[in-house]
């Protein structure tokens, strides 16, 4: 039939850099990107695992290069970042994944130091990537930056206070470039993904990860990192272009469980 909505859901073509693209939400967010046509620069510390995304990419028909990228590393975010752009001829979207996990109590004697790697990872490097990239979104048509913050952004565990700040941080950073960027109509929005199954929590007993799905959330169980992915690509949608400042749980109703 003819359509009769004019507004497009379709990414085929567009150019987007996704940091800690090497493995878990990362990785299924390449994937899930390259599937639906656009171009993927898979950035992540590691060369091999970088090296496999985009190889798993390519053999599947898509279209993908890779960087090995330290997002704390300031010349080389902005290295990296000129260098997509002139492989792909610019960036349409920038998704800032890339993340690590310290927790800390807070008389700790390493504390300042889990302090400081969590904002330099989790926050300071959003900002970091977003300075690189702006040039080339300025010149998209359908710009869009997506955060990843996390259920902490919301909330809090026992331990936790250098993620916990960080991710509410991510957050507000996401809101606030919202309302400064908005009137050059590139969208910044955040995804607080709850449990997910990725090797971040891969040393946690999978019994311990069943009890804690079944008690903290709705649907009673860990996402996939595909299901996260899908919650970034909708922010992405050249539909989705009255969508900004959002921040959108994606979290088997964890949030929202009282009991």
């Amino acid at each position: 039939m003819a359509r009769l909505s004019k507004l497009s859901r379709s990414i085929d073509g567009r150019t987007v850099l996704i940091t800690g693209a090497g493995s878990g939400q990362g990785r299924s967010t390449a994937h899930l990107f390259a599937d639906e046509g656009a171009k993927v620069a898979v950035t992540d510390l590691g060369q091999a695992e970088v090296d496999a995304v985009v190889e798993e990419i390519t053999n599947a028909g898509g279209s993908a290069a890779g960087w090995t990228m330290d997002v704390a590393n300031a010349d080389r975010v902005q290295q990296v970042t000129s260098e997509v752009a002139n492989q792909f001829g610019g960036i349409d979207y920038l998704i800032n994944n890339a993340g690590i996990s310290r927790f800390a109590p807070i008389d700790a004697d390493d504390y300042e130091d889990q302090w400081a790697i969590s904002m330099e990872v989790l926050l300071t490097a959003h900002t970091r990537t977003i300075r690189a990239a702006l040039p080339y979104l300025r010149q998209s048509d359908a710009a869009r930056i997506v955060n990843i913050a996390s259920t902490e952004g919301w909330g809090a565990t026992k331990f936790g206070s250098p993620y916990t700040a960080a991710k509410h941080g991510v957050i507000g950073l996401t809101k606030s470039l919202a309302v400064e960027l908005g009137r050059e109509a590139i969208t910044v929005n955040c995804i607080c993904p709850g449990p997910i199954d990725t090797p971040m929590v891969a040393e946690i007993p999978e019994q311990d990860k069943i009890i804690f799905a079944k008690r903290r959330t709705a649907l009673g169980r860990y996402a996939q990192p595909e299901e996260v992915a899908h919650g970034t690509l909708n922010f992405c949608l050249p539909a989705s272009q009255y969508m900004t400042g959002a921040v959108l749980p994606v979290d088997g109703g964890l949030l929202i469980k009282n009991a």
